[in-house]
């Protein structure tokens, strides 16, 4: 009896010890299954995950370009190219004083040795700031192309910025900082690490820290920001941590161990790691940290560079550089002394390291040129609906200039800045904006862009979607108007020599009077086209248009299909009295540059995916007028800058051939500048979002910034000038009467016509001078 009752008890213990321990095995059995399914599937989604990649057009490198051997390391870096003492691989690269030797991973010259010099000053360092020779293993070339640049990942709709690179990719000393300082018995611990996790128990009952201390693994880490997002979610609106989601992240960490290898969850970690926020945008991975942070390759980053962003990863918005320098560089210091105690660094390495001065990069994000990527997005949408569906690989190759982006976000930030410093004076407390254009008149496409005054305060692209009015800016096409239905006509009595009497006028509109004023209320009496022009003389451009015919004038505008809405034939039409984009101000504008045929602005070359690629068709455009009365226009207009209102461009030492145009509206609320070579046009809009008074004409704030941008644009480029086309001929004229110019005239100068529509008059007024 009693031995069957010891039996009965020893059955009892052992079903009381083994239910929960099969009750464990089950529930954990049951969880496994789960989480390696769904740790399963979110690895294999992540290998095969599209990250659209866009790029701008392939680096050139020719004797006479304007690049330092500083500004060549800058491109380099955003190539991704690593700096060795003796480049010997494809995408590695050794700077000089006056000397850097490339070898391309890419373009026509690919794996050859390309040495870029200068001629030295006389401290040895490179003089002039233009390249002085090229050369493809130790012959000189004309010219040498790279790889296209990585501008960017299109944005998420979340607007995560990420740069998704192998583990190969990122450099030791950058996975050590991380090991060091996050998780340094990472190869050691199947997912979790009792260790540390006992010497934070140890710590928080102690209490010695002031804070509590975590024991999270970076396996961890990655379940708990990477798989567990929904538990996450949930506890970050709670606004408490939950024991259960703990215990989750724990079993799930245990589970990853067992799908993936330590390298595959380093590398995902790396790359997906929150590390804050620049703008409106959330910065994964320490690729997108690397350029965000120091405007450099992943590659490029030195020992302290890589400490810093490691450090990042515990409070991205207290250790952030951009937060605070002095807790940036003391968090990194703690890294450093991490990486010393893992051995990861030695005495020297270390003091080194220390002394390494911080040097963020405060506007790296918008050298990725992010207005523009926005627009790339918008239009891959637009022009390849579904490209991405189903596919593994998408690679956009876009129209952008590297080189003319960046001398376009410095023209504007500096002439910005003094656009604040002039309203300063003023003690208004206004802060304008600007947009800025560029685009290659011949072919439609974006070279730079630029939407606004700093991406990571708004990204509202200005670029393309400020509508303001033109005022000025539109008057070339008044008189393209003139001109081109005076041709239809036969007429011979319309021409640049033209006169025209700029005077007080009052025009009735709509059973009311309407008096409008020049700017400043000068007035010059009967003044050539060309004068009218070249002065922007309201009063003129009004007559002229008048005489062409409001409604033609309407017609000629509504070929471009250009604004949102048809213009009516009033006078106010020839002030520029409706609403423009700056994109379709220069879409606009290309119609003088190439003649009369207006094109398209383009973005994208072609789209690659696994499937094939998608290269862009070539613009037909829509022709606006001939392209002899078009060259009348553009001829007239490089008065503009040689005489006119836009003359302090000649004053600022810009010396190419060129035409444009100033825009200023009546009330001083928007001020523009459109001007082009024949292979460059940029336009340039200043003012500000409220739409209130700018107080500032075209010539005093856009064209600044027009002119450093394109004398920096055309530095080292081959003088270009506009050729006249058939049916043009020359005279030579007096400007005051517009009639063939006689030995007295003080100020003669040669006029373009329509073959046989030269003044057959000569000049009577200066021959008893």
């Amino acid at each position: 009896m009693k031995r069957g009752a010891r039996r009965r008890r020893i059955r009892a213990i052992v079903v009381v010890l083994v239910t929960p321990i099969l009750v464990a095995a089950a529930v954990s059995g049951y969880y496994y299954g789960r989480y390696s399914v769904l740790v399963e599937t979110r690895l294999r989604g992540e290998r095969v995950r599209l990250i659209p990649r866009v790029y701008g057009r392939p680096l050139t490198f020719r004797p006479g370009l304007s690049a330092s051997p500083e500004d060549v390391v800058q491109r380099l870096n955003d190539l991704g190219y690593t700096a060795t003492a003796t480049p010997r691989r494809g995408g590695e690269f050794a700077a000089a004083a006056d000397a850097v030797r490339i070898v391309p991973r890419g373009g026509s010259n690919a794996r050859q040795e390309v040495r870029l010099t200068w001629r030295a000053g006389a401290d040895g360092a490179a003089a002039g700031g233009a390249i002085a020779r090229v050369e493809v293993d130790g012959a000189p070339v004309a010219d040498v192309a790279l790889d296209p640049p990585l501008l960017s990942a299109l944005a998420t709709p979340e607007r995560e910025r990420r740069r998704r690179v192998p583990l190969a990719a990122i450099p030791l000393h950058v996975q050590q900082a991380v090991l060091a300082i996050e998780d340094r018995r990472f190869y050691l611990h199947p997912g979790i690490d009792p260790i540390r996790i006992a010497g934070a128990i140890v710590t928080n009952l102690r209490g010695t820290r002031g804070y509590l201390v975590g024991a999270s693994t970076i396996t961890q880490q990655l379940a708990r920001n990477f798989f567990l997002t929904d538990a996450m979610a949930e506890e970050q609106q709670s606004g408490r941590r939950s024991f259960r989601r703990k215990l989750q992240e724990q079993f799930m960490a245990i589970v990853l161990e067992t799908k993936a290898s330590k390298a595959d969850i380093l590398e995902l970690y790396l790359n997906e790691v929150y590390l804050g926020n620049r703008g409106s945008f959330a910065l994964h991975g320490v690729a997108v940290a690397a350029r965000t942070y120091f405007a450099k390759d992943l590659s490029n980053l030195t020992v302290a560079e890589g400490a810093l962003i490691a450090g990042v990863i515990q409070s991205p918005a207290n250790h952030s550089p951009f937060a605070s320098l002095e807790r940036a560089r003391e968090r990194r210091d703690v890294v450093l002394r991490a990486m010393f105690d893992s051995g990861y660094l030695d005495a020297a390495g270390l003091e080194a390291a220390r002394e390494e001065p911080i040097r963020a990069a405060a506007r790296a994000l918008d050298f990725e040129a992010p207005y523009f990527v926005d627009l790339v997005g918008a239009t891959l949408e637009a022009e390849h609906p579904g490209i991405a569906e189903g596919a593994t690989r998408l690679e956009v190759y876009t129209t952008l200039d590297l080189n003319l982006q960046r001398a376009a976000q410095d023209a504007v930030r500096s002439g910005l800045a003094a656009v604040d410093r002039t309203l300063a004076r003023r003690r208004r407390s206004a802060r304008p904006q600007a947009a800025l254009v560029a685009v290659d008149p011949r072919t439609g496409e974006v070279l730079a862009l630029v939407g606004g005054r700093s991406y990571n305060q708004s990204q509202f692209n200005r670029a393309t979607s400020a509508r303001r009015q033109p005022g000025s800016v539109f008057k070339p096409f008044v008189y393209l108007a003139a001109f081109d239905k005076a041709a239809r006509e036969g007429r011979t009595d319309v021409t640049p020599a033209s006169l025209v009497l700029d005077a007080p006028t009052t025009w009735t509109v709509n059973e009311g009077e309407w008096t409008p004023s020049n700017y400043d209320d000068e007035y010059d009496g009967l003044i050539t086209y060309r004068r009218a022009l070249a002065l922007s003389r309201n009063i003129a451009a009004i007559k002229v248009a008048e005489q062409a015919g409001f409604s033609t004038v309407a017609a000629l505008w509504a070929r471009t299909g250009l604004g949102k809405t048809p213009l009516r034939g009033y006078p106010s039409i020839a002030l520029g009295v409706f609403e423009l984009t700056p994109l379709e101000v220069a879409e606009a504008f290309t119609t003088f540059a190439t003649l009369g045929r207006q094109l398209p602005a383009r973005t994208i070359s072609r789209v690659v995916t696994d499937r094939g690629t998608a290269a862009a068709a070539a613009p037909r455009g829509r022709v606006i007028a001939g392209p002899a009365v078009t060259y009348l226009v553009t001829n007239m207009m490089r008065s503009v800058l040689n005489e006119g209102t836009a003359a302090s461009a000649r004053a600022a030492g810009f010396a190419a051939d060129a035409a444009g145009k100033t825009g200023t509206t009546n009330d001083l609320r928007d001020a523009w500048f459109v001007g082009f070579t024949p292979d460059l046009l940029a336009v340039v809009w200043v003012g500000l979002d409220d739409n209130q008074v700018l107080g500032l004409s075209g010539a005093q704030s856009a064209l600044p910034i027009w002119t450093a941008f394109m004398k920096r644009a055309l530095a080292g480029r081959p003088a270009a000038r506009f050729q006249a086309p058939p049916g043009i001929s020359e005279a030579e004229i007096d400007r005051d009467t517009g009639l063939r110019a006689g030995p007295g005239c003080p100020r003669p100068s040669m006029e373009a016509f329509l073959a046989g529509s030269e003044p057959a008059a000569w000049c009577s007024l200066h021959q008893f001078q």
